[in-house]
């Protein structure tokens, strides 16, 4: 049996019927349910069956258009990945916010502190709210940035813009002032060029 059996052995004896677990490029993820998420962390940290001591990498994605497809599920997930020292193993855990006008998800800050500083840049780039987080504030853009710009929904060019006003002395915000524009490239074309070379 391989690890990776062995592992889909234990999370399935453990959770049963409550997660779901798939395998993908020889890596297991485990999808939780909003309300069993802090529980199933707590367990894949502290039970020594599984003994997931360090929670390497904790990130917010937006599914609305997921692929090639646009996604009919829920909106807003996080994404764990999880690293067991004592059996050399790696996990990954999803969940998904219920609510896609305010995705609120469990903070892990109490399992794995490490976790404090990925949960502020998901909120920051997405707007996912972490119940319990200690200090839940942007942490990558501006204070008086507008929005979150990792959304799909985001405009690319963004809302506003900041430059300093020499004349006021201070940065000042303003609506964005990108001129939309035309490129036409320009085709340069050589006699015989690529044949016989």
């Amino acid at each position: 049996m391989t690890k990776l059996e062995t592992l889909n052995q234990r999370l399935l004896s453990l959770f049963g019927d409550t997660v779901r677990v798939s395998a993908a490029l020889g890596e297991l993820t485990l999808e939780v349910p909003p309300a069993q998420y802090m529980q199933v962390c707590l367990t894949l940290r502290d039970n020594p069956d599984l003994g997931f001591e360090s929670c390497v990498d904790l990130c917010g994605v937006d599914y609305s258009a997921y692929g090639n497809d646009v996604n009919e599920g829920p909106r807003f997930g996080v994404v764990l990945h999880l690293l067991s020292y004592k059996n050399n193993w790696r996990l990954r855990v999803r969940t998904f916010a219920d609510d896609p006008d305010l995705p609120v998800v469990a903070s892990l800050v109490d399992v794995w502190p490490g976790v404090n500083w990925y949960e502020r840049e998901a909120f920051d780039f997405f707007g996912i709210l972490f119940e319990g987080h200690p200090d839940l504030r942007r942490i990558l853009t501006d204070y008086g940035f507008i929005g979150h710009p990792f959304r799909k929904d985001f405009p690319v060019t963004g809302n506003v813009e900041m430059r300093y006003d020499p004349e006021q002395r201070r940065v000042i915000y303003q609506p964005v002032t990108i001129e939309p524009r035309l490129i036409i490239p320009r085709v340069i074309r050589e006699d015989g060029y690529g044949a016989g070379r």
